[in-house]
Formats: C-alpha cells, sequence, structure tokens
C-alpha cells in the first residue's frame, strides 16, 4: 500500500513541477530553467543526504554497468520534454501522453528483461490495459 500512494505522489508532484518549470521557461527559457531544476534538486539531494545517509560517493564508482549513471542525463533530457510538452499540448494532454509512454515502454523494458530487470511473460490483460490507457487519450482529445 505504501508503493501505491508514494507511485501517485511522484505522479502528482510530477505534472505539478511540469506546470511550474514550463511558466518558468516563459521568463528565463527552456534551458536556464532545466539548468535550475537540475541544480535545486542537485542541492535539496546533498542537504538531505547530510542529515540522513551520508555513505560514500566513492561507491558510485562500483556502479556496473557504467551507463546506469546517466540518469542525471535522462533527468535533462525528461525535465525539456516535459516542459516542451506542456508548453505545446497543455498539462493534461502532456501528462497523459508521458504515462502512457512510461507504461508502454515499462512494459517493454520487463518483458525483453533489459537493464537488469527480471524478464516477465507476456500477459494479454496488460496488453489490452494499454489498449485502454490510448483509447482513453483518443477519448480525452476528441473535441
Amino acid at each position: 500500500m505504501v508503493g501505491f500512494l508514494i507511485a501517485l505522489l511522484s505522479g502528482a508532484l510530477m505534472s505539478v513541477q511540469g506546470v511550474f518549470n514550463t511558466q518558468v521557461t516563459k521568463t528565463s527559457g527552456i534551458w536556464v530553467a532545466n539548468a535550475f531544476v537540475q541544480f535545486s534538486a542537485f542541492l535539496v539531494c546533498m542537504c538531505v543526504w547530510l542529515f540522513t545517509d551520508r555513505s560514500s560517493f566513492a561507491t558510485l564508482l562500483k556502479v556496473e554497468p557504467k551507463y546506469m549513471l546517466l540518469g542525471g542525463v535522462l533527468g535533462a533530457g525528461i525535465t525539456y520534454t516535459v516542459i516542451k510538452g506542456m508548453e505545446l499540448l497543455g498539462p493534461a494532454r502532456a501528462v497523459m501522453l508521458i504515462v502512457v509512454a512510461q507504461l508502454i515502454v515499462a512494459y517493454v523494458i520487463e518483458l525483453f528483461g533489459w537493464f537488469g530487470v527480471e524478464k516477465q511473460p507476456l500477459e494479454v490483460r496488460k496488453v489490452v490495459g494499454m489498449g485502454v490507457a490510448i483509447a482513453g487519450i483518443v477519448i480525452f482529445k476528441w473535441k
């Protein structure tokens, strides 16, 4: 149940952050806003680290495969695409497409067992569920 609530909170925070970031770009520019978002996230993480975890940064050198360390690079791309998506489509449409894309890509990762994730069998009910989500987008967008 805790995982379910955390995932819901994550989705809500991502939506609010996307709206905030899109508004910031109206004054600053997309890459200034993106840099500020990443830098402010870094500062928050460092403060929390100081008061909680305190594990060594040297442990990052032990991460294998090394491409797993590209999360921050992906984060910059995520921030950029969320801002542009919300700017061009509006928050609701952008978030719907973002969530469905996340669902599809996450399921493909599970199906093929990519990136160290345990491989899962293809399940028709999950494919139908994704189809329903896509149909929801079509209905939502319908004028």
